[in-house]
């Protein structure tokens, strides 16, 4: 029987949402240098996104295995993808040249775009900066269909140059690397009458370029630049060594991947692009127009000049955990939920560095997903090794783009004496949670310690992502999470979970009960109602679950950052809402709300509602069990849906549609709760 239900496709969900970090580009409540960024995070993800999502399409709509889709289908999501980056593209060169530019220049920044802008005092400045500063590091190469073929590296910005002989009257086509590492993007001019002035590398390179070619007269020059594949297969293998060394290995080849799009300025002549399509053997649906200026990522480098100040927000430090009372102190007596970057993530050092002095500390216990590089919980694990604890990290090497960073930590863990859990084969670990295991002389275990968490150990990320996580010495959270690293370390394969949930043990049972027990409630002529706060939402069988709940009566609100494949307002999907916040802080907390008869629960955890979540991966879900704790998660799920400065309702064609209203009082949830916090503790 056919399914009733439709779904959003979750590559073009995603980029609704990359859309809707753009927005904030043009959005002038936000200082403009935040603005400028914003476009840098958009063109970081974008590329990631060829290089992975796209990546991996091509490769099927070449003939290559999915389950997901066919090759025709493949293809066809290709175009699909084409067609919604290119209307997005438009978006980004109208709010860069018609909100940003001009913006800039009322703060007294002029910054060229064309040969045709710079004024007469500038160029000799810029004629000697091209022959004393980027001269000496450009190597023109010539690009020929009958030569040898120029390798061209991953996400480098090439120029390239047409010219024609003096002599003869014969094209030539040169091409050359930009010396990013040599010269900065952004190069700054003289100041005059009051300004401050800027120009692109690139555009000081083309106003000079004809003096890098005597004999022949310049024709066009034009940039371009390629992005490779850089998904990594891990095959299962037998042994952690085997896989250490195959990811090693991989990882080298990331950089001469297949291309998987070649991104050129779409003011290139037709015949200049298909000459050099033919020279690099470029297919077709590779081709990508840009903009004049590619590579916008590097605008998180723009110089630092002041553009109006951000309100800051400071990480709190909470009284009840300064060093003095101990944070273990007060844990042995009251759970304690935290949220990042609102408070501070040394609580969590803290935390470490207490159980490392602590004489009845048996083992600590941790999981590495994305640790920061010189990280200050690699080194308190370290030294807790050091002083004689025994301690286990569960390290996951198979976390794309950081599997270079897991193998150089692992390896010095393991050299400090800390025991190291590599990849479980066939599943990825992405439980972020921490145990402290505590026994006295006579070996009774005494009070200990687990820690559950949304976002990673990395102190880096802890303070632009916004995660909560859960200090707990209730011993049944900790039996729990002691039985899932009993699993981690391959101990056991079956668990019984009473209170954590996980995947492939627990979790969708316990999921589809709690949303039947919501639909029965509303049987019954009671409340039904659920918020559902994650960064994804794609599997059909959940989302058909939801579909269902919404057409027996259940209230369902969603707050979902990036995709989401449940479809609104359509007939089985009338009680559900979609909202989406995008601010200073990745919303980056998983939170579940279930109304349960009035009794309210409550969960954080680390997964998302993603196929490879639910059913590929190693997960940990809390429930929070104090009635204070729980309402405070409750209180910033309210927060976040009644935001009406930086939410949208996701609409049922993908749209982000402000909410914004002028008669209401303004709320921005990141900031509103900041100071609920704040009052509260």
């Amino acid at each position: 029987m056919e399914n009733k239900y439709r779904y959003f496709n979750r590559d073009i969900s995603w980029l609704s949402f990359n859309h809707r970090v753009l927005l904030e580009a043009a959005d002038r409540s936000v200082p403009l240098r935040e603005r400028i960024n914003f476009i840098a995070i958009y063109s970081s993800n974008l590329e990631e996104y060829y290089k992975v999502r796209v990546a991996e399409h091509k490769a099927v709509a070449r003939g290559g295995y999915s389950e997901e889709m066919t090759s025709e289908e493949a293809k066809e999501l290709i175009t699909q993808i084409s067609e919604e980056v290119n209307k997005h593209l438009e978006d980004r060169i109208t709010i860069f040249q018609d909100i940003i530019l001009p913006d800039l220049r009322k703060n007294g920044i002029i910054f060229y775009q064309r040969k045709l802008e710079v004024e007469e005092g500038h160029h000799d400045f810029i004629a000697n900066y091209f022959r004393e500063e980027i001269f000496p590091y450009l190597q023109p190469v010539p690009v020929s269909r009958n030569r040898v073929k120029v390798f061209l590296r991953d996400n480098r910005l090439y120029l390239c140059t047409r010219v024609i002989r003096k002599d003869n009257g014969a094209t030539e086509y040169y091409i050359m690397k930009l010396p990013y590492s040599k010269v900065p993007r952004f190069v700054e001019l003289p100041p005059k009458d009051g300004y401050r002035y800027l120009m692109f590398m690139e555009d000081i390179i083309k106003a000079n370029i004809g003096i890098m070619f005597p004999g022949y007269e310049l024709d066009c020059s034009y940039c371009c630049k390629i992005s490779r594949d850089a998904d990594i297969m891990v095959d299962d293998i037998s042994t952690p060594q085997m896989m250490v060394e195959e990811l090693k290995s991989k990882v080298k080849k990331r950089k001469i991947g297949a291309v998987c799009r070649f991104v050129y300025d779409r003011h290139m002549p037709q015949d200049f692009l298909q000459y050099l399509t033919d020279a690099f053997e470029i297919n077709p649906d590779e081709l990508i127009p840009g903009d004049k200026h590619l590579n916008l990522e590097d605008l998180v480098k723009f110089p630092s000049f002041h553009l109006g100040n951000s309100k800051k927000l400071e990480p709190m430090r909470l009284a009840c955990l300064d060093m003095k009372r101990g944070i273990m102190k007060y844990v042995r007596k009251h759970d304690l939920l935290l949220h990042y970057p609102y408070y501070s993530f040394d609580h969590f050092i803290h935390f470490l560095y207490e159980a490392v002095h602590d004489q009845l500390t048996e083992e600590i216990m941790i999981t590495q997903y994305r640790v920061a590089q010189h990280s200050e919980v690699i080194n308190t694990l370290i030294a807790a090794a050091q002083n004689g604890k025994k301690v286990t990290v569960f390290v996951e090497l198979k976390a794309r783009f950081d599997e270079e960073n897991n193998m150089a930590t692992a390896e010095l863990m393991q050299k400090s004496g800390i025991n190291i859990i590599y990849s479980i084969p066939g599943l990825k670990v992405h439980a972020k949670v921490a145990l402290v295991l505590r026994r006295n002389k006579a070996g009774k275990r005494m009070t200990s310690y687990a820690y559950i968490s949304t976002g990673n150990f990395n102190e880096k990320t802890a303070t632009v992502y916004a995660d909560s996580a859960l200090f707990t010495s209730r011993p049944e959270i900790v039996d729990d999470l002691h039985a899932l690293f009993k699993v981690l370390r391959q101990d056991t394969k079956q668990a019984t979970f009473k209170y954590l949930l996980v995947p492939r043990f627990n979790l969708l049972p316990r999921l589809k009960e709690l949303l039947e027990i919501e639909k029965q409630e509303v049987l019954a002529g009671r409340t039904g109602y659920v918020i559902l706060k994650m960064n994804a939402l794609q599997d059909s069988a959940m989302i058909d679950e939801l579909y269902r709940a919404s057409q027996a009566g259940v209230k369902i609100d969603l707050i979902v950052r990036g995709i989401c494949c449940l479809i609104p307002n359509q007939p089985y999907s009338q009680n559900i809402r979609i909202t989406r916040i995008v601010d200073g802080f990745l919303e980056h907390t998983r939170v579940w709300y279930f109304h349960h008869g009035d009794q309210s629960l409550v969960y954080i955890g680390s997964p998302d509602w993603m196929r490879r979540n639910l059913y590929r991966r190693i997960e940990a879900v809390t429930p929070l069990l104090d009635e204070k704790l729980k309402q405070e998660m409750i209180d910033m799920l309210n927060i976040q849906l009644k935001d009406n400065q930086k939410a949208v309702w996701v609409d049922e064609n993908l749209h982000n549609i402000y909410k914004r209203d002028e008669t209401a009082e303004p709320i921005r949830a990141q900031y509103a709760f900041y100071e609920y916090l704040k009052a509260r503790h």
